[in-house]
């Protein structure tokens, strides 16, 4: 059986492909077990290294409060970030030239400069031209970077979302009369959601990712930035590196997964239960139709 993107792999496909499976995870197993030996030779992996983790100073003095930021400047950022995208995006679909020449020229001149680029610039803004106190200008430098940037990239997003849908759409919506502002909000919009919902939240997890570089770079005291401090009070540099490594995989595999369960959740409530209606059947609901019209007419 074939399909229209590859053949069906016949049975030496398959053993050719069980044999490479079989090399791949045996050659990452001896990776693994390559690094493991080379950490425990510079005793990198003594139990006195792990033990700041099974305190509840490490947690609450460092990680949390630095995951609580990372997570406070990330979902800042994705709620500005997210409808200035759908305005952009939609504002390259306009009928008139100039807003979209006005919005692609703002999409892409944000969209080509690098993310890190963008928060020392709003650092530096809001450091000589504004009365932004120097403990929360980290914090608005990385929001300001992040949804500059993200929205550019949303923005793109959403426009291909809304030009994946049939043409038939909206020259339906203009048969019946809608304009051009209804046929977006009401129609083109809700469906391009679903289509849209995999690549938001992939921006999502690269917003989560990105807050580090402001820690980085200007000191924002996000979750990263938190374990250099750890590690340079207890001396665990590769086991603090490994449990921060552990709490983004964590973080990120919810949010995908909640991303999953959301679309799934979206594509059952639009789908349709497929029955086809009798001429009885619609004669009966024309019927109802007509008689809740003169109902209406005569109570009013």
């Amino acid at each position: 059986m074939s399909s229209v993107l590859y053949d069906t792999p016949g049975p030496r496909a398959k053993r050719r492909n069980v044999v490479f499976s079989v090399v791949f995870f045996v050659l990452l197993a001896l990776l693994v077990w390559w690094m493991w030996q080379k950490m425990d030779e510079k005793n990198q992996l003594t139990s006195a290294l792990w033990k700041p983790f099974t305190e509840s100073e490490a947690w609450t003095t460092y990680l949390l409060p630095g995951l609580a930021n990372t997570l406070k400047a990330a979902a800042l950022s994705m709620v500005i970030a997210l409808p200035l995208g759908a305005v952009f995006g939609i504002a390259r679909l306009s009928d008139h030239r100039w807003v979209r020449g006005l919005a692609g020229t703002v999409v892409e001149f944000f969209r080509s400069i690098p993310v890190l680029l963008l928060m020392l610039f709003a650092n530096e803004f809001y450091a000589r031209s504004t009365d932004v106190t120097s403990d929360d200008r980290p914090f608005y430098a990385v929001v300001t970077g992040l949804v500059l940037y993200n929205a550019s990239v949303l923005a793109e997003v959403v426009r291909a979302g809304i030009l994946s849908l049939p043409k038939g759409q909206t020259e339906a919506a203009y048969a019946i009369g809608l304009r051009k502002g209804q046929t977006m909000s009401s129609i083109l919009l809700p469906q391009a959601v679903t289509a849209m919902l995999p690549a938001i939240v992939s921006q999502l997890v690269v917003i989560v990712k990105d807050t580090a570089l402001g820690g980085v770079m200007i000191g924002f005291t996000e979750l990263l930035n938190s374990r250099g401090t750890l590690a340079a009070n207890y001396a665990n540099v590769v086991p603090s590196f490994i449990v921060v490594a552990a709490m983004f995989i964590v973080l990120n595999f919810l949010l995908t997964s909640f991303a999953s369960w959301l679309e799934r959740r979206l594509r059952r409530s639009k789908r349709s239960t497929g029955a086809v209606l009798g001429v009885d059947k619609v004669d009966d609901l024309n019927a109802a139709e007509v008689g809740g019209g003169f109902g209406s007419g005569a109570s009013a």
